[in-house]
């Protein structure tokens, strides 16, 4: 990381200690197909779409993908419910994730499963505490990541996905612009060891990511010799060090089909499985390592808010319209600058972002 001047102390992140436990939707097979048979019908009368990430549960996933609807990254899942002539678009993820949503298509209705599902990298940066960060560096060009609250992203000149942060920070570092990084600390010092910008860099992380272990990876690796290891650059940089392929969610997903490997340690939330096991269903993949010695959970590789979002949830949302998300129009219309900012300049360096990207 680029030290920044004595004089300058980058403000700590808002620390999350509330963190609720990984509570997994427990159901029985009947009540199951008669909650999946209820959502099929309400989606088609509320016309509605489910959109859902990576992370959410395989229900959901597979909920989504027989009703038309996506799985994919948070940017894709808005620019999905965009491109759809549904209505309605359901989100199954976290808060940001229905923000976003919203920004892209204020003409439609965002609808949450859970309205309580944050992220931890959200959390950790009130927009007030980085506006004044921001206030105080009027010479630095504001990137933050897709991990944000509305507000946040309203505050930046870019919003980045993990795909794309390295090259919109090398852009910027071509053109002598010096940067604010917002929120993850992992992720930021990733993005400024490979491109060497100049980046003062908010101290967030996410409670799934730091967590993985870059010793007990060492040996796992050391009884399956053979795997090739995929880490998501939030995780700690001595993580990132044992990686044979880091990447976004997509990419990573991608990386499971096209490595020659037959198993795979993956260091992300294991939420991404269910795919993974789709893109390379010879393969077995094993859960990176979050806990030390003596740890009563060896891998806790899913975000609690995440797990918040089940079939229950989902139902009763589109039975009575509640957890409905609203961005304030002044705040829409600036943050919808960041993300466009990041999408013209994919567009013209002829980047994917869309689909086959995403934090």
């Amino acid at each position: 990381m680029i030290t920044p001047p004595t004089s300058f102390v980058i403000p700590p992140a808002r620390s999350v200690t509330d963190v609720p436990p990984v509570v997994e939707e427990v159901l029985a097979p009947e009540e199951r197909a008669d909650l999946i048979a209820r959502i099929k019908m309400l989606l088609v009368e509320q016309d509605a779409v489910l959109v859902a990430h990576y992370y959410t549960s395989a229900d959901l996933q597979k909920l989504a993908e027989a009703t038309g609807g996506c799985v994919s990254d948070s940017l894709e899942m808005a620019r999905f419910g965009h491109a759809s002539k549904a209505t309605t678009l359901v989100v199954a993820g976290v808060r940001f994730m229905g923000e976003t949503a919203k920004i892209l298509n204020p003409e439609k209705r965002v609808l949450m499963p859970d309205i309580h599902a944050e992220c931890s990298l959200d959390l950790s940066c009130p927009s007030e505490d980085f506006s004044l960060f921001c206030d105080a560096h009027p010479d630095r060009e504001v990137v933050v990541y897709a991990n944000t609250s509305a507000a946040v992203k309203a505050r930046a000149d870019w919003m980045v996905t993990s795909s794309i942060a390295v090259k919109v920070a090398a852009y910027l570092k071509s053109k002598g612009k010096k940067l604010i990084w917002a929120p993850d600390r992992y992720l930021g010092d990733y993005v400024q060891k490979t491109t060497g910008a100049d980046m003062l860099i908010w101290q967030g992380s996410c409670v799934v990511h730091e967590k993985f272990k870059a010793e007990g990876i060492r040996e796992l690796k050391a009884l399956h010799p053979e795997a090739a290891v995929l880490v998501h650059p939030e995780a700690p940089a001595n993580v990132i060090d044992m990686a044979d392929m880091v990447g976004s969610t997509t990419q990573l997903i991608r990386a499971a089909a096209d490595l020659p490997n037959p198993t795979l340690i993956v260091a992300t939330d294991n939420g991404i499985f269910h795919k993974m096991r789709q893109a390379a269903p010879g393969k077995t993949f094993l859960e990176a390592p979050t806990g030390g010695h003596g740890a009563t959970c060896v891998s806790c590789a899913h975000c609690p808010w995440m797990a918040m979002n089940g079939l229950r949830g989902l139902c009763r949302v589109l039975e009575t319209g509640e957890n409905e998300i609203n961005v304030d129009e002044t705040i829409r219309a600036k943050a919808v600058v960041s993300i466009n900012r990041m999408l013209e300049f994919a567009g013209q360096a002829g980047i994917t972002v869309a689909g086959r990207s995403g934090d």
